[in-house]
């Protein structure tokens, strides 16, 4: 992540909006009957202490920072909205729509590092398959970083690679957002949006040996929600990665 998050935009826009609560709540309290005044310290005190459980649980539960801060950032929405309507619902309501305009106009910057995959265009990628000169494998990770599920999973395929990438075992990442009519020549449909994205597509020899979300992800009720575990064991990473130290 930025060392520095509040140059962005999207978390700038979001601490500003917070720090309004705390400038109201200071001004609104001349103006609030003490039973009001003790009501919504109660409350407030309730809300911190739900949301401090919440991050507790989530900083656990969740893999990547960007994923955790996400999360909290809607806990903390939530919170903040409910808190707002006892002081004024017209609060409430502004603060719903100040939400909405910063969904819209900005989004959570994707995690940067590409640890040891490689950035490709389609046409580079076709090459590396194709001509057969490199890897055995590829594990090619099929993103565009509009789609929120791409941005909240930007850190695990940099992560894996790290981990687990050798010379028989390669990992790209290819940009449909950039490139988004080579997303049919993969088998991935754009036409519901971003739905799809990230789609990782493991290659052995220009072929297809697997993909993850599988082809009939849609049809399920639920698949797996994406994770570094999900996608090791769905890929067999840590067989690859024994086949390789002990063919070597």
């Amino acid at each position: 992540m930025n060392p520095n998050p509040l140059s962005e935009p999207y978390y700038l826009l979001h601490f500003l909006t917070f720090f309004s609560y705390l400038i109201t709540r200071t001004s609104a309290t001349s103006l609030l009957s003490p039973h009001l005044i003790h009501r919504l310290v109660y409350r407030e005190i309730q809300a911190v202490l739900a949301f401090a459980l919440l991050a507790a649980f989530k900083i656990v539960r969740d893999e990547t920072w960007e994923a955790f801060i996400s999360n909290m950032l809607f806990f903390a929405k939530i919170f903040l909205v409910a808190i707002s309507l006892i002081m004024d619902y017209h609060l409430a309501l502004w603060y719903m729509v100040v939400f909405s305009v910063i969904y819209l106009v900005t989004q959570p910057p994707a995690f940067e590092k590409l640890g040891m995959s490689s950035r490709l265009t389609p046409l580079q990628l076709e090459t590396l398959l194709t001509e057969g000169n490199t890897s055995r494998f590829w594990l090619v990770e099929f993103r565009a970083l509009c789609s929120s599920a791409c941005i909240h999973a930007s850190r695990c395929f940099p992560e894996l690679s790290v981990t687990y990438s050798n010379k028989n075992l390669s990992f790209g990442i290819v940009d449909l957002g950039l490139f988004p009519n080579a997303a049919e020549k993969f088998g991935i449909s754009l036409s519901g949006g971003m739905n799809q994205l990230p789609t990782y597509i493991l290659f052995e020899n220009a072929t297809e040996v697997t993909r993850f979300p599988e082809w009939d992800y849609e049809a399920k009720a639920s698949h797996p929600p994406l994770t570094k575990r999900v996608l090791s064991r769905h890929f067999e990473l840590d067989r690859h990665l024994l086949e390789y130290v002990n063919g070597k």
